[in-house]
């Protein structure tokens, strides 16, 4: 298979493709998808096939070699056929997130130009029905669920993707060569695949990855990892994040892997256990939540669980400290973690649909090593990965006979780092981004000397492994000049079951000071189990015990950080920080200085003798409107 791969790098993903049906046909499942509880299998040859069907239909409705497709769509089969059937007819496309509002997706669709765009349901249809009269570029809409658009069909802006793959299967008929003629055109530098970036600091730019970008990094993880052909793969973060891009664009075609996509969001666990997934990569917030989930049950379980369960996870830890230094387990440790294996973590890894992972990988934004610590001690293969949407996906990643809870691992094999003279990552590698869309200067500034420039400070290990201390944008120094890095304190606040996000502040200042987000449903719990009444989520941040309770878990990780990354004051936020107020990128990053610039009278007061601040605000509500509200915020110190 080695030379098999070293040879995709000389073809497209669609030839890779067509590689694949030639090779396997149906006979090796390419696809799952579960519908009313029942998974629908579709092999190579199938998966080949409707991407036939739908470049048909795309070429009937005009597409042309560099143009763009733009899609809003979720993880369904539908977003793999459409994709790759752009990139066959030599054009590129751009994956937007569903939960992006109408003026969001008519400036990225302009941006592009482009000419038709695929989305998902309703939902998505009446957003770019509300912004028709700026798309006057946009030709076609195709909607993939039908549900819901019965009174839409004398619309003739809109097509249904049925209605898409039946002209296409008439005009492959009418064109027998066109298909294959047009996908034997593409070449392996050529764009096929645009990403936005994550925003934090502005306007998105648009990093453009060609064919050679995704086969390499491909080829990397399936070498790394050992992928064989028949592994399964559950794609669950969104279709506009460059994780399930590498993955569905890219290792799943390279590696052969069968992409599952579960019914819904709230049923991947379930659907976990359906399919035994080998590996998963997903967001820091996903462990987190899940981490804060086992916590809770645990809290509230029985005297007996209660205490077992924290003697199997004390145990874990040991276990897994004594590895990571790389010392000898004591015969006794072994044999108790044996017998907690059988009665505490593989059932309770069960129940999480993750009994079958050989590994699991957590990405974006960065992640407590208290979290990683608590899935490896209870024998779940948790581990830290490094990448970014320009470098072509994650490139760093920890080998299993080596993982150390605060780093990111090593390099994939054929991608090089190094560290500039500001200790900035550098990265070389094939995977590495053809440039930023219609920004030359941009493009331009992202290299030095050939090494793309990731904008991340960290240091490299005696053992060859990357820390990430945090964006070098973001490090900062307080008033005596000590720096420290807001995301090392944040990433440890957010373990706590009950804090959900966390902003800290400091630069140029004398001490921290945080903002903090409850989260609503494990606090809520916590409230309803003590009696305390509340209505809203700022009536609940605002109670005195819940006051109470998150200070003692600031206290708690107060005592874990250096005195100069010490919190002294902080504030629970009136409202959820939201991606709708530009508040959290799409991908959940704060967006820190958009936030340092909105709440600027909530910060100034934590570094006054103040006791509480009376505060005015807009919440964006789910139909769209904007209510105000106003408050007294209370400042918190920490003692």
């Amino acid at each position: 298979m080695t030379n098999r791969r070293e040879l995709y790098l000389q073809h497209t993903l669609p030839q890779v493709l067509a590689a694949n049906a030639g090779r396997w046909g149906n006979s090796l499942t390419a696809i799952r998808e579960k519908e009313y509880g029942i998974w629908q299998k579709y092999g190579w040859g199938d998966y080949y096939g409707y991407v036939q069907k739908t470049a048909g239909g795309f070429a009937n409705l005009g597409l042309k070699r560099g143009a763009a497709l733009c899609m809003i769509v979720e993880n369904h089969p539908e977003w793999l056929f459409s994709e790759i059937a752009a990139h066959a007819l030599g054009a590129t496309s751009l994956n937007l997130f569903t939960s992006s509002i109408a003026e969001e997706l008519s400036f990225s669709i302009q941006r592009v130009n482009a000419p038709i765009v695929v989305v998902q349901d309703q939902e998505q249809v009446d957003k770019l029905l509300e912004v028709k009269e700026k798309l006057p570029g946009v030709n076609k809409v195709i909607y993939i669920d039908p549900t819901g658009m019965k009174s839409y069909t004398d619309n003739p802006w809109l097509v249904s993707y049925a209605s898409l793959l039946e002209a296409g299967e008439k005009f492959n008929l009418d064109n027998p060569s066109y298909f294959t003629t047009e996908m034997n055109k593409g070449k392996v530098d050529d764009a096929a695949v645009m990403i936005q970036t994550s925003g934090t600091t502005g306007v998105p730019k648009i990093a453009m990855l060609s064919h050679r970008n995704l086969i390499h990094m491909a080829n990397q993880w399936v070498e790394a990892t050992g992928i064989k052909a028949g592994e399964n793969w559950i794609s669950m973060s969104p279709p506009a994040w460059i994780v399930d891009q590498m993955w569905g664009m890219g290792v799943a075609i390279v590696g052969a892997m069968a992409m599952n996509f579960p019914e819904t969001p709230d049923t991947i666990l379930e659907d976990f256990r359906d399919i035994g997934p080998a590996m998963i990569i997903t967001s820091s917030r996903f462990w987190e939540d899940m981490a804060s989930r086992i916590r809770v049950r645990i809290s509230d379980a029985g005297f007996i669980k209660k205490k077992l369960f924290y003697l199997a996870e004390r145990m874990g830890k040991a276990v897994v400290g004594r590895k990571a230094k790389k010392e000898n387990i004591p015969p006794v440790l072994r044999l108790i973690y044996k017998i907690m294996n059988v009665l505490v973590y593989r059932p309770l890894l069960d129940r999480l649909g993750c009994s079958h992972f050989r590994s699991a990988f957590t990405g974006g934004h960065p992640i407590s090593p208290d979290v990683i610590l608590f899935f490896r001690a209870i024998s779940l293969n948790l581990k830290q990965c490094y990448g970014l949407t320009e470098a072509g996906g994650i490139f760093q990643i920890q080998p299993d006979d080596e993982v150390k809870l605060e780093t990111v691992g090593k390099p994939l094999p054929g991608t090089i780092i190094k560290l500039a003279e500001d200790q900035e990552v550098l990265v070389q590698s094939l995977a590495n981004f053809a440039g930023y869309y219609n920004d030359f200067q941009a493009t331009q500034n992202a290299f030095t000397d050939g090494w793309l420039k990731t904008g991340d400070a960290g240091y490299i290990d005696s053992d060859g492994h990357l820390l990430i201390i945090g964006r070098k944008e973001d490090i900062i120094r307080n008033k005596s000049g000590e720096a420290f890095s807001p995301d090392f304190i944040e990433t440890r606040l957010k373990f706590s079951p009950f804090i959900k996000e966390a902003v800290t502040f400091g630069e140029g200042r004398p001490y921290i000071t945080a903002m903090i987000n409850i989260d609503l449903g494990n606090v809520g719990n916590w409230a309803e189990d003590r009696m305390i009444p509340y209505t809203t989520y700022m009536d609940l941040s605002q109670q005195s015990a819940v006051e109470k309770l998150i200070l003692k878990e600031v206290m708690q990780v107060n005592e874990q950080l250096p005195e100069v990354m010490k919190i002294k004051k902080f504030i629970l936020l009136y409202k959820l920080l939201d991606a709708d107020e530009e508040e959290l990128t799409r991908t959940g990053k704060v967006r820190r200085r958009f936030v340092y610039g909105l709440y600027i009278k909530i910060i100034e007061a934590m570094y006054r003798d103040e006791k509480n601040i009376r505060v005015q605000g807009k919440v964006r509500y789910r139909d769209g409107r904007v209510g105000e509200i106003e408050t007294t915020v209370n400042i918190i110190n920490v003692t």
